[in-house]
């Protein structure tokens, strides 16, 4: 009889252990998890946009090393984006957050106290490749995690890296006066350390992802994304958004200062192209959510980029907020509605990676070609114009690739 009531005793208990956790702890847990690896997915790149004449004239380096860290990060997104997937496959999707939150606070903290080129640029490659693991895992965590809130999630991942960036690039130039460069850049690790601590434990409460069930497609799961008409569209309409996007974020405020307006004026520019990503952001993710055409909302997103782009070149510049502000919403919302589809369009959180690796590889080569481009041309002709005139082009055909992405079909062309 003891054996028997000690045997049910530890049944009981197992099985306790063994319930999961509700599915409103799942949300809220997961939701906080993304919402702090957002945090420190923008703050190390932007932070150091922000002070690179200080970082320049601490460290002693050239324009062309400077322009070096620049350019690094598009580089090692697209490798992140390449091989994340492979590996989270391996290793889980929480394990290999895990690690590359540890290695982009390593990267953060190396390239504070390591005052030299070489241990900057080692810091920034550590830091931006972490990044790109994050970027592309982000997706597959929250399909496997909250499938039945992937819009919402996923807004709320995008809006968080829009305002981190907008919060750090307006606190770190007064930060590194009062306390110094390398404690303005460096001290954003605690915000890694709270992410590293925070996605420990949701590992912990939750389990490996490489041991949920998933539940059981009704198409093909294991198709290649490389041989993926839907994919390389998607692949297209994300870069040619990346590539304007990095393309204005560099070059704006020299834009608007050749047609005309002042130094303060053009400045200003930038700010608003960067403040009107929160209204497109909580827009769609709203929209999405109440059940609004998916393929009606992607072509009003790249229409916007065609509009500002537009504006820029033949119409008035007393409307130039008007014209930042455009391109500003446009690539937001085909930033968010691209992360949206990874989920949205694939039947496991696998193959969600397996896309969202494929189409940020492709899209950050393409974004790192945009300024390059842009800046030899205008250097080539001295003027902005026909470089313009290519954006206009490329931000036409992508309204044709954001009729075609958003169609309701899955990653493997059937209907939804």
């Amino acid at each position: 009889m003891s054996t028997s009531a000690n045997m049910s005793a530890s049944q009981t208990k197992a099985s306790k252990s063994s319930i999961p956790p509700s599915s409103r702890f799942t949300f809220w847990l997961v939701l906080c998890a993304i919402v702090l690896l957002a945090t420190n997915m923008r703050a190390p790149i932007v932070a150091l946009g922000s002070i690179a004449p200080v970082v320049q004239e601490a460290l002693g380096i050239s324009e062309t090393e400077l322009g070096w860290l620049g350019a690094v990060p598009m580089l090692t997104f697209a490798l992140g984006a390449l091989i994340s997937p492979a590996i989270s496959k391996r290793f889980g999707l929480e394990n290999t957050l895990i690690a590359m939150i540890a290695l982009l606070t390593i990267g953060m903290v190396i390239r504070s106290v390591i005052p030299t080129w070489i241990g900057f640029l080692s810091g920034t490659v550590l830091l931006t490749l972490a990044i790109g693991f994050a970027n592309t895992l982000a997706a597959p965590v929250i399909k496997q995690r909250t499938p039945n809130h992937i819009p919402l999630v996923t807004g709320c991942f995008s809006l968080t890296l829009t305002v981190a960036a907008g919060i750090v690039a307006g606190v770190v130039l007064p930060l590194s006066e009062q306390f110094g460069w390398q404690w303005a850049l460096g001290g954003w690790a605690l915000l890694g350390f709270f992410a590293l601590v925070l996605w420990v434990f949701l590992r912990v409460r939750l389990g490996s992802s490489t041991r949920v069930v998933a539940p059981l497609a009704t198409g093909s799961s294991d198709i290649s994304v490389w041989r993926s008409a839907f994919a390389w569209q998607i692949a297209v309409f994300m870069g040619l958004q990346s590539l304007l996007f990095y393309t204005v974020a560099s070059f704006l405020p020299s834009i608007w200062l050749s047609k005309g307006l002042s130094a303060v004026s053009a400045g200003q520019m930038g700010s608003v192209f960067q403040f009107m990503a929160p209204v497109a952001i909580l827009s769609l993710t709203w929209l999405v959510n109440r059940g609004r055409p998916i393929q009606a909302l992607a072509v009003f997103a790249a229409a916007l980029n065609v509009f500002g782009v537009l504006g820029i070149m033949y119409l008035s510049t007393d409307l130039a907020w008007l014209w930042s502000g455009l391109m500003g919403m446009g690539c937001s919302a085909i930033f968010t509605l691209s992360m949206m589809l990874f989920s949205m369009r694939t039947y496991t959180a696998n193959q969600s990676s397996e896309l969202s690796g494929m189409a940020q590889a492709v899209g950050y080569l393409l974004a790192f070609f945009g300024p390059l481009g842009t800046g030899w041309i205008h250097d080539a002709t001295g003027s902005w114009d026909l470089a313009l005139f290519m954006l206009l082009i490329l931000m036409i055909i992508n309204v044709v690739m954001a009729w075609l992405v958003s169609r309701p079909i899955m990653v493997d062309g059937k209907h939804v």
